[in-house]
């Protein structure tokens, strides 16, 4: 899996492009600023372009910004953003509508090799990978007494946490120590009261993280 890095602490950078080598990626860019980073994918587009939220040249949003370029011009390129905080807007913005190959982690999680590895995995194979404290704020904000995902129980709400983050219904089995087919009722039921029905043109486990991201 090919993956391009825009950071621009050049010890980061340089130790990142080294770590994912290490574990079996090829660097296929490793640059400082954003705009590079759009001129790369735009000529060479790599399965995963793994960036920080924060880039020159004034250091607030311009990894978000080159990120949701990426999606919109790129959208078979995984992208996944690192950051030193949480911004609940910025997560909410990046999902922008789906959840298809799109990260969101803290750059503490960088530490774990193999879970920040298997991340980017999830994410070039157009999965996600949200970090568990960016989906505990998102989970966290005030929600309408209208709104069905009150309905839902503790054991699915944490089903479907785990679902946001990117996990697969094995994973979440072995986290919440349950069966995989328990998981399975689960999800069956969190469909049924988000009512999300069955449909060939729509993914529902995407459409229910959506539901619970963005409500």
């Amino acid at each position: 899996m090919r993956v391009a890095i825009c950071e621009d602490s050049t010890l980061f950078r340089e130790g990142l492009a080294r770590l994912l080598t290490e574990a079996g990626f090829a660097v296929a860019a490793c640059v400082e600023h954003a705009d590079e980073l759009l001129a790369h994918v735009a000529k060479d587009p790599p399965d995963v372009a793994v960036l920080d939220i924060r880039l020159p040249p004034t250091h607030t949003d311009e990894g978000l910004r080159a990120a949701v370029t990426l999606r919109e011009r790129h959208p078979e390129v995984g992208v996944l953003v690192l950051s030193q905080y949480v911004r609940v807007s910025y997560a909410v913005e990046l999902l922008g509508g789906h959840t298809e190959g799109v990260g969101y982690l803290l750059k503490d999680r960088v530490s774990d090799l193999a879970e920040f590895a298997a991340a980017i995995r999830r994410v070039g194979s157009g999965g996600s990978a949200l970090d568990p404290v960016v989906v505990e704020q998102l989970v966290g904000r005030h929600r309408q007494p209208g709104d069905p995902l009150r309905m839902l129980t503790e054991r699915e709400r944490a089903v479907l946490r785990l679902m946001a983050e990117g996990r697969t219904n094995m994973a979440i089995a072995e986290l919440l120590v349950i069966a995989e087919r328990t998981v399975e009722k689960h999800c069956t039921s969190i469909f049924a009261k988000l009512g999300l029905e069955a449909s060939p043109h729509d993914h529902r486990r995407v459409l229910a993280v959506l539901r619970y991201l963005n409500a």
